[in-house]
Formats: C-alpha cells, structure tokens, sequence
C-alpha cells in the first residue's frame, strides 16, 4: 500500500504529504479516543443501571399512615433485613437484626461477588454469613439464622475494597 493510499484510508489527505509515522499516529490517536469514548459510555451505561436497580420496587409514595386507631386488617410484618450490592457497595453499611433473623443479600451489581463472614479473608468470623457465599449478579441468598448478640462484619472475597465490606448487628 502506498503511502497516499493510505493517508487516504485514515483520513489524511494526500497533498499534505505525511509521513507514514505521522499517518500511523494519527490512526492511533483515534483508535484511543475511539477506546476512551466506550469506556465512557459503559460508565454511564453502569450508573444509569445502577441507578434503575436501586429505585425498582419502590411505589413512590412518601407520606406516613394517618393517626389514630385502624378499623382495616393488621399490617404485614416489617420487611425483611436485605444488604443491596450495587457497583457502588453494598448497602446498607450497618444492619440492625434481632436474635435468630436471617439477612437477605441481594446482587444488583454485573458482577459477581463472594460475601463471607469476617473482616477480611485473613480473619474469618460470623459462619452463618458464609451459607450466602457465591452470587451472580441479580442473585439472592440468605445468612443462616444469626443466634447471638454481637457485631459481625462481612467482606465480599472476590472484591477486597472497602466498598463492599459492612457489619451486621445482632441485637
């Protein structure tokens, strides 16, 4: 291939008379903007998924029962304890439960994560949180029953940041 043939496949016109290392360079230049500008979009992609995940389920109402004694039927139980993940972390960080409850943990990430018992993979603790091991993203599973009052932290061990680690209180 001739050098104007292929100043001509990467946009350059010929009669500027480029060299085929400037020709190169500027094909490169665009295949790296070319790269960023994916990358971007996939970010945005991820925050607008992320975002869409984190809201679903949510009816939009905001106000609180009216006062006063109800003549209608008893309300549901209170919803159970649930630890989102998202790309951003889990959440919530801190999770207050009673003696013997279960803690659902939710994989709303495109990743898979691996939630375990303890601090960091280095000091396991809390058995229980380790029944809810591997998930895929959109998966969820469940903590065996938590019998003791104490703090149990949980880390996810596919991903060491901070983001994804939390503490589950047993009252």
């Amino acid at each position: 291939m001739s050098g104007t043939q292929l100043a001509k496949v990467v946009g350059v016109r010929a009669r500027n008379r480029a060299t085929i290392g400037q020709i190169f360079s500027l094909a490169i230049g665009r295949v790296r903007r070319a790269y960023w500008r994916r990358k971007i979009l996939s970010l945005l992609v991820t925050i607008a998924l992320a975002s869409l995940a984190s809201t679903c389920g949510s009816d939009g109402s905001s106000g609180s029962a009216p006062p006063g004694p109800s003549t209608g039927p008893t309300p549901p139980p209170p919803d159970p304890p649930i630890i989102r993940i998202a790309p951003t972390g889990s959440d919530p960080k801190q999770l207050i439960v009673a003696v013997g409850e279960r803690v659902t943990f939710v994989n709303n990430d495109l990743q898979p994560h691996d939630i375990q018992g303890g601090p960091d993979p280095a000091n396991p603790d809390c058995r229980e949180i380790d029944a809810v091991g591997f998930l895929v993203p959109g998966q969820s599973k469940q903590t065996l029953p938590l019998p003791v009052a104490r703090a149990c932290d949980y880390h996810d061990h596919q991903n060491h940041a901070p983001v994804f680690t939390g503490r589950i209180v047993i009252r």
